[in-house]
């Protein structure tokens, strides 16, 4: 099959659609089907540059429920450029992801003669962008063939604004990637016990929680280290949490290469995710449980589809410090209990690999244009 993947979300710009479009991308292309990927240009693509990665327009970073979107400034040109593409490459499925934002997903419904896939990724509880566009966007929604949800968290999120038969196909995880035996960080080594967080700055990944608890660790663990994975515009906010004492346990290791985020899984002893809404699955905790580790996450709807309290981690009240702090120490007084959260969790991972997850996904395909002809 002749295959496009397309949003206004992609690399260089890091985040759960960008990880899952270009897993899919890749594994698409090792079943042998001719996979391209659209999605608008960040100036320095670098090293997310390969002839099959089409970028048109340009990709800005705007506030947006306690996260950061991307824009797309491309109104004028992408038009005539994108039917010139379509015309040129006339692909069998064109696979769109994410919202159906008024840009690149809503000019290639527009002009797509192929079968049309959308995967939902988003959770929430309103959205202001649908009920705004609702009336312009429902009859490109018609030109769907195919809906997809991550979750049962992202189908409810988007089907009050578009009812549907939505096949649930959640987000993957490379299992060779992630995995219990990579190497870990020689500098970390000498530390214990270890915290891992692993997300980008900003609200609703709910680091600050984190840093409020952690005193309440260091009191019963004097020598445990939060390891600080991720960047973004709000680090001199997070990093007025410390004072001088608080500071000497925190280690803000900055963005790190797709390459050696493995190793600081491995490195640490348990991770964290605080946050505080707006995730529909939970890719980082598949990174976790792929990598063999215990997890401590807030207690929300997202996550709740990928682990169960007391199996693969434990959960902790949202936006509560105290409870985070209590659910930390508890784990890491029962090293036993660890180990085998951590079997686990590998075990659940490995039925996420991509593989399984990209047969899905080309069998829905399949379905629909057998169901088409």
């Amino acid at each position: 099959m002749k295959i496009l993947i397309v949003a206004d979300d992609f690399y260089p710009h890091t985040g759960g659609v960008p990880e899952h479009m270009l897993y899919l991308w890749q594994c698409l292309r090792k079943m042998g089907h001719d996979a391209k990927i659209l999605a608008p240009s960040f100036g320095n693509n670098h090293p997310y540059v390969d002839q099959s990665i089409v970028r048109m327009g340009r990709g800005m970073l705007i506030p947006k429920n306690k996260s950061f979107s991307v824009l797309n400034l491309g109104f004028i040109s992408i038009p005539w450029k994108l039917r010139r593409f379509l015309n040129k490459e006339n692909f069998d499925i064109i696979h769109i992801h994410g919202p159906l934002a008024p840009v690149l997903p809503y000019y290639i419904l527009k002009y797509s003669h192929a079968k049309n896939f959308v995967t939902f990724h988003a959770a929430h509880e309103d959205s202001l962008g649908y009920l705004l566009w609702e009336p312009v966007l429902e009859q490109y929604f018609r030109k769907i063939n195919g809906l997809i949800a991550v979750s049962e968290v992202s189908r409810d999120s988007v089907s009050k604004y578009f009812p549907g038969n939505y096949r649930l196909i959640p987000n993957g995880i490379d299992t060779s990637r992630f995995r219990p035996d990579v190497e870990s960080i020689p500098y970390l080594d000498k530390f214990a016990p270890k915290i891992l967080f692993v997300g980008r700055f900003e609200p609703r990944k709910g680091l600050k929680y984190l840093l409020q608890a952690y005193p309440m660790i260091l009191k019963e663990f004097p020598g445990a280290k939060l390891v600080v994975v991720g960047s973004g515009v709000l680090e001199h906010y997070y990093r007025s949490y410390m004072d001088g004492y608080l500071e000497e346990h925190v280690i803000f290791a900055g963005h790190v290469s797709p390459d050696e985020l493995p190793k600081y899984y491995a490195s640490c002893d348990i991770f964290c995710s605080p946050a505080t809404g707006g995730e529909s699955f939970g890719i980082v905790l598949l990174e976790a449980m792929a990598s063999g580790k215990p997890i401590i996450a807030a207690d929300i709807p997202g996550y709740r589809t990928v682990m169960h309290d007391g199996e693969e981690g434990l959960f902790f009240k949202i936006c509560d410090p105290s409870s985070l702090a209590e659910k930390a120490i508890e784990m890491l007084k029962n090293k036993k209990r660890m180990k085998t959260m951590g079997i686990k969790g590998r075990d659940k991972a490995l039925t996420y690999d991509w593989e399984i997850v990209t047969r899905k996904v080309v069998d829905f395909y399949s379905e629909i244009l057998k169901a088409g002809d």
